[in-house]
């Protein structure tokens, strides 16, 4: 094989990993085993949640970072059990670590399994808060679930777009390899040391 070849083998097996849909699905988890957005309420039985801040960052959704402050957002919360669907549901966020309340919804049942809540001016001041999400068993037992999250930090690069930037970065090389013979040479000699 020449090192033309292997050049083009490297930068096209390095692409396909960048960009498989299964390594960056979740977030970079590879199923739902490994999905940070989710509280368990009982052992085996979980209430997803996703966060959206629809009027800073349309079309995406957030889990344990919020990047905007003082921004509409919006709370959503799923579950599946049909059992929990007959159970008043509260909920309440709070700044931590000082425990300060900046949301509370009092308990209501919501019979299709999906809770969306707004906050219209998101949370105020760059931190860390929590989510506690109390459910209220017909038998006048509770069950509690909370999650935590950050907020104002904006919003980070993710991985997906790294694997771009590199995906630039080696078609600008490949096409410096096929255009420049002094880069050319270079290249042939290094891969000729390490075949060596």
């Amino acid at each position: 094989m020449n090192k033309l070849a292997i050049f083009k083998n490297v930068c096209l097996a390095l692409a396909g990993l960048i960009f498989s849909a299964s390594a960056w699905a979740h977030g970079g988890a590879a199923g739902t085993d490994t999905d940070q957005c989710k509280f368990e309420l009982e052992p085996g039985h979980w209430l997803h949640y996703t966060a959206y801040q629809p009027e800073m960052y349309p079309a995406k959704d957030f889990c344990g970072s919020l990047p905007a402050l003082n921004a509409l957002t919006q709370l959503v919360f799923d579950y599946q059990d049909m059992r929990y669907r007959d159970m008043a549901v509260e909920f309440e966020v709070t700044r931590e670590p000082d425990g300060t309340r900046v949301f509370f919804e009092e308990a209501k049942k919501h019979k299709s399994g999906t809770v969306a809540l707004s906050l219209p001016k998101g949370v105020t001041e760059q931190g860390k808060y929590l989510i506690h999400i109390t459910l209220l068993k017909n038998d006048g037992g509770r069950l509690d679930a909370h999650m935590g999250f950050t907020a104002g930090a904006g919003e980070s690069i993710s991985y997906s777009t790294y694997g771009l930037y590199a995906l630039f970065a080696f078609a600008g090389l490949y096409v410096l390899y096929l255009s420049s013979a002094g880069f050319k040479r270079q290249i042939d000699t290094g891969l000729e040391k390490i075949k060596a």
